[in-house]
């Protein structure tokens, strides 16, 4: 372990002056991580530590926890979205393994749309799946959509499972059907896309007509529309999963530009970019890297960007399918129409140090079981001037060495060296976000365990072993530190200096994302089914206990 003392070099006021945004308030959850910073803390108070989920069909029976379910809604049967909060909705990404809506059969990606007070569904996004292609891997089935939205005001942007960035009007078709984007009967058709081929330059794409849906009060609304696969010339391996990111006027976007081919080891398109910047307001391009990151990637890329303002410049980070962690330059203006700029790499680090790259002086190959480098899946995170992340794999690879960086974000160039606060090479891979509070930063490997340890010098404090695999993230809020895991259970910790266990709830099916809270509830996405769940004693479970009907309003029979 390598360790520099942490120093704080920045602050929001800075970021609420240059328009990047703002610090999650209590209330709301509107984008991946709360805020900008993609940091999984939450000023919610008086949450359940423990609570019991009702017999279906049957109204609750007392008990000693101190949380209920207040609403329960069941989503596809693979859902890997994180929930977001605003205005009182909740958006949740998942699959249509359960259709509800009979104009919308087979596999296809699902926004879904529902009231935070019941749980009932004012409308959903449904997106066909890219229906026939000759490359390897993209719009995986029953995957659905695994972006995590952002909204402002009363837009929603989103990234589908096949590869566009849409931004949608929270009211959907309530309200009308807004532009400048009116084909919403044709988007909505399968196929859309009817072959996808490897050409030179990018994906070689057909489109087929399929018949004609049109749109009523239950569909989303489409206000523009931008396909990266045609428009910027990437593939994705499996899944698109960045959620989006807004600074300023731009949207930031991950492309997931991935391996295209069994048999190849790199991108087909290294030169694709891997993070663009579009218009809010029309979608239009803005500016792409241009770090070829694609040609170094070992498998995919999944990560999501955050943002931070250091010494008084607004910095977009991003964690590639390298390995490396890079920072641009958040200032993008507008564009003459057709041309874009090119993103400027502020500086860029190594997450995967020596211990994970060589052996005996060889290098160890991707993929090696329990050993080598790994790529970025989790979102970098930022506090206090620096950048947590960690390395980690598709799950599918089993688990394996991982590295948790702690990275000061002044720097410039390559600071793989002198970026390098500290590096704690306990933890296994990770997929996971971390979360930094109290001096205390708290991040989960695939093996199961959650490690908490000092922000200040990466030093372990406790470490526990849920002894089953972690995809989501921790979350903390009120004192306490939720994870899920995918044997179903929510483990709830004491956030503290010492390991203590407040709680463990038994849900029943596998938990890939992340707990979020807001306006007093607890939000748990299970592969299949949504909670939502409060405290007793806030006037909510009084309610709940008289009416035996209140909490199945918005449950749904597939």
């Amino acid at each position: 372990m390598q360790t520099r003392t942490p120093t704080n070099r920045t602050g929001w006021s800075f970021a609420l002056l240059l328009g990047l945004g703002t610090l999650v308030t209590a209330g709301e959850w509107p984008e991946w991580g709360g805020s900008p910073e993609r940091n999984m803390v939450s000023p919610e108070t008086h949450l359940p530590t423990e609570f019991v989920l009702p017999d279906r069909g049957a109204p609750p029976v007392p008990d000693e926890s101190d949380g209920f379910v207040v609403w329960e809604v069941p989503l596809g049967t693979q859902s890997y979205g994180n929930p977001v909060v605003a205005d009182g909705l909740v958006f949740v990404g998942t699959n249509n393994g359960h259709p509800r809506d009979s104009r919308y059969p087979g596999d296809r990606g699902v926004l879904m749309c529902l009231r935070a007070s019941d749980g009932t569904m004012p409308w959903e996004l449904v997106v066909p799946k890219i229906s026939r292609t000759d490359l390897f891997n993209g719009d995986r089935a029953q995957i659905g959509i695994c972006s995590s939205p952002v909204v402002e005001g009363n837009r929603l942007y989103v990234v589908s499972n096949r590869g566009e960035v849409l931004c949608l009007d929270t009211h959907g078709m309530y309200n009308g059907n807004n532009g400048p984007f009116l084909a919403e009967d044709q988007f909505l058709a399968a196929p859309l896309i009817h072959r996808l081929q490897a050409g030179k330059d990018g994906p070689l794409v057909e489109f087929q007509a399929g018949t004609p849906v049109t749109p009523d009060r239950k569909d989303a609304d489409i206000l523009w529309r931008f396909d990266m696969i045609a428009a910027v010339n990437t593939w994705p391996q499996d899944a698109c999963s960045s959620s989006p990111l807004i600074v300023g006027n731009a949207v930031f976007v991950g492309t997931s530009n991935g391996i295209c081919d069994s048999n190849r080891r790199h991108a087909l398109y290294p030169n694709a970019p891997s993070l663009i910047a579009l218009d809010k307001h029309t979608g239009q391009l803005l500016a792409v890297d241009r770090e070829a990151i694609g040609g170094r990637t070992w498998h995919g890329q999944w990560s999501s960007s955050s943002a931070g303002v250091v010494n008084g410049q607004p910095l977009v980070f991003y964690g590639g399918g390298d390995g490396v962690c890079y920072a641009f330059a958040a200032e993008v203006g507008p564009q003459p129409s057709g041309r874009f700029a090119y993103l400027r790499k502020v500086w860029s680090y190594d997450c995967n140090p020596a211990e994970l790259k060589l052996a005996n002086g060889e290098p160890i190959r991707y993929k090696t079981p329990g050993d080598g480098p790994s790529e970025i899946i989790a979102t970098p995170v930022f506090h206090d001037g620096h950048v947590y992340v960690a390395v980690g794999q598709d799950p599918t690879h089993g688990p394996g060495k991982g590295c948790l960086s702690c990275i000061d974000a002044s720097g410039k160039g390559d600071i793989t060296e002198t970026g390098r606060c500290w590096s704690y090479l306990g933890i296994g891979r990770s997929i996971s976000t971390v979360a930094v509070a109290d001096g205390r930063v708290y991040a989960a490997d695939y093996s199961g365990r959650l490690h908490c340890l000092s922000a200040a010098t990466g030093a372990p404090l406790w470490v526990h072993d849920t002894k089953a695999h972690i995809w989501g993230s921790p979350l903390v809020a009120d004192g306490k530190v939720y994870i899920g895991t995918d044997r179903g259970d929510l483990w709830v910790f004491a956030a503290a200096d010492t390991e203590q266990v407040l709680g463990r709830v038994h849900l029943h099916h596998p938990i890939y994302s992340t707990p979020v809270a807001a306006d007093g509830v607890l939000y748990i996405a299970c592969h299949d089914r949504l909670y939502a769940v409060k405290a007793k004693g806030t006037g909510a479970h009084d309610q709940f206990a008289e009416n035996d009907s209140s909490p199945y309003r918005a449950t749904y029979t597939p």
